[in-house]
């Protein structure tokens, strides 16, 4: 088994920030929104192909672009979050396949871990510590946000801001994410380690805690699995999360019986 160790290095520290985020999104109901903001890189990992530079920088650069977009039409026409980015990552996603040369589609909508190097580790480590950081500095405010937005605003959180600083976070999370999952699956590096901590803890510096490792550990338990049955890392991780999820519900489920 010739493993990657770099991969190994991305897997979890992208998985540990991914699990940090996510625990937000699932308490704010955004699932879908982090599975929808993935899609919308793509059309930026194609320009990055096409043009030789790191698609990386695309794939960043229309999730920001997208991101901002989003919240400016969620404040401007009262829609959710879901139905604004519904509608654009749907349009990102059609540019997309028609953008990306064939022979690299499939690496762009399920990753390839297998290929990173140094500079994309440092990369990817530094980017998900700033975002570990980032959220740290507002998460008290979003969770007060989410209790109630009237008595956040009592307090001088600007609950918009805020938000638009969290999705901003998700797109850094996002676009780091697809070199391990890809555009069509790093939704559920996000949603998944957070959805099975929060079945299963019982308050919130538990479920916080749950879901940050269960990112990590499904991450490495992909990546893994990929180099031991010599297929794509990105369908493993998700594989690798839904079973965690599955059994985790399995379990809870017995122990309310007894």
């Amino acid at each position: 088994m010739d493993v990657n160790f770099y991969s190994l290095i991305i897997a979890a520290v992208v998985g540990v920030a991914a699990g940090y985020v996510g625990s937000l999104m699932v308490l704010k109901k955004m699932a879908l929104v982090g599975d929808a903001l993935s899609h919308v890189a793509l059309p930026g990992l194609a320009l990055g192909i096409l043009f030789n530079f790191e698609p990386f920088i695309g794939a960043f650069a229309f999730l920001f672009v997208s991101a901002v977009l989003t919240w400016w039409l969620e404040r401007a026409t009262k829609l959710s979050f879901e139905a604004i980015i519904g509608t654009l990552f749907t349009l990102s996603l059609a540019i997309g396949i028609l953008l990306v040369p064939e022979p690299d589609l499939l690496e762009a909508l399920f990753g390839d871990i297998s290929k990173v190097t140094l500079f994309d580790t440092i990369v990817a480590v530094i980017i998900s510590i700033s975002a570990i950081y980032l959220a740290r500095i507002i998460y008290d405010k979003m969770i007060l946000g989410i209790i109630s937005e009237d008595l956040a605003t009592s307090f001088g959180i600007n609950v918009a801001r805020v938000n638009l600083a969290y999705i901003l976070i998700v797109s850094l999370i996002v676009a780091v994410g697809i070199k391990i999952v890809g555009t069509l699956l790093v939704g559920a590096l996000v949603i998944v380690p957070a959805a099975t901590a929060k079945n299963v803890s019982s308050n919130l510096h538990r479920y916080l805690a749950l879901s940050t490792i269960l990112g990590a550990a499904c991450s490495l338990m992909g990546v893994l699995l990929s180099y031991v049955v010599k297929l794509p890392a990105g369908p493993l991780v998700v594989l690798s999360g839904s079973i965690v999820f599955i059994v985790a519900v399995i379990l809870k489920s017995l122990s309310v019986e007894k």
